[in-house]
């Protein structure tokens, strides 16, 4: 329970299917943590639900693994010129790895939240489906989980149509997070940016921001406040010959360069992944479905193979700004095969 309306109803239905239910509250950070995790009121309103629906509530403290796996984890990346996400990781190595373990050891069946996600289960196995709300579907954040964590895993919003039905539901039964507001940002950075959370890690890191010819056209101070497609922030001393924008085509943390190009030369058709997550087996022939590597981007029809044990993803269409670190997220219709860490694309 995060202290969010999702999370609540979640809570609110199981206990009114009749299942034995335990709230907890994931402690993200602590006095000795490097950030600051949420806001203060999420743990109260998390608590003030759970007893309101008359249940026990728990607090475990999981700060110094997450800043380990997913605060350290987002600097490192950044440092090497890759793109991370944090939720991904988050919800892989935390949510649904260290959480979902101590469940099963404390004697719990099943861990469940407030994703909009569906799954069901076909020959013993669970399959993760996209959820009926395509705006708030979030099959995309969960879509690096395996097996086992999927057959361990309960989502009683993932029918939802509408997420203004699961605001008025928590008016109905009474909940006082029936109008708090969602969570978007990245959760450890509480004031500021990305990029002024990583300078003040990583330092300044003065380099040059050139065009694909080498020319130096600009300068930055930290190549990790940058990523593949952005526009914004490059501060060019030297326009376009054709006048039209530049973006940012790639980062090299060894020349601590930025390069820089016109929009077409960010388009690409071929990605290849490692560190394979399968919440389905699918290693063997090639098939064809959708690809995804940001939460909300439209899947991209695209030809699966995985040869010499990484992925080949052959999309069959152009697309832009695909940045190494990325999570790609390999659809079949509506349901999740798995996932691939994004190494290159061509």
């Amino acid at each position: 329970m995060s202290g969010g309306v999702d999370s609540s109803v979640a809570a609110a239905r199981l206990v009114e299917a009749g299942h034995d239910v335990t709230g907890m509250y994931m402690q993200l950070s602590n006095a000795e943590s490097s950030y600051s995790y949420g806001i203060p009121d999420d743990p109260r309103d998390a608590q003030r639900v759970a007893s309101i629906l008359g249940i026990p509530f728990l607090v475990w403290d999981f700060a110094a693994e997450y800043e380990k796996s997913v605060v350290d984890y987002f600097q490192e990346e950044y440092a090497a010129g890759r793109t991370p996400n944090p939720c991904l990781r988050c919800n892989r190595t935390i949510k649904f790895g260290k959480t979902l373990q101590t469940a099963l050891d404390s004697g719990f069946d099943a861990f469940a939240t407030g994703h909009y996600v569906r799954t069901d289960v076909v020959d013993g196995k669970t399959r993760l489906l996209r959820s009926h709300n395509l705006p708030k579907d979030q099959s995309y954040v969960l879509g690096v989980l395996n097996q086992h964590q999927l057959s361990h895993a309960v989502f009683p919003l993932g029918d939802e149509t509408e997420k203004s039905a699961v605001r008025a539901e928590a008016e109905r039964r009474g909940l006082p997070v029936a109008e708090k507001k969602d969570s978007y940002d990245i959760c450890f950075i509480r004031t500021g940016t990305a990029a002024s959370f990583l300078k003040e890690r990583l330092g300044v890191k003065p380099g040059d921001i050139v065009d694909e010819e080498g020319e130096v056209l600009g300068h930055h101070d930290g190549a990790f406040q940058y990523t593949v497609g952005q526009r914004k922030g490059l501060a060019l001393g030297k326009p376009a010959k054709d006048g039209k924008p530049r973006f940012v085509l790639g980062i090299d943390p060894v020349t601590n360069s930025v390069k820089v190009g016109p929009r077409d030369h960010l388009r690409v058709q071929t990605i290849r992944g490692k560190s394979l997550t399968f919440t389905e087996e699918r290693v063997g022939e090639p098939w064809e479905g959708f690809a995804q590597w940001r939460a909300h981007s439209r899947p991209v029809p695209a030809r699966f193979s995985y040869p010499e044990g990484k992925l080949l993803v052959e999309l069959k269409e152009p697309a832009e700004a695909v940045a190494s670190g990325q999570f790609l997220i390999c659809y079949d219709g509506e349901r999740v095969v798995g996932s691939a860490v994004i190494e290159s694309a061509q």
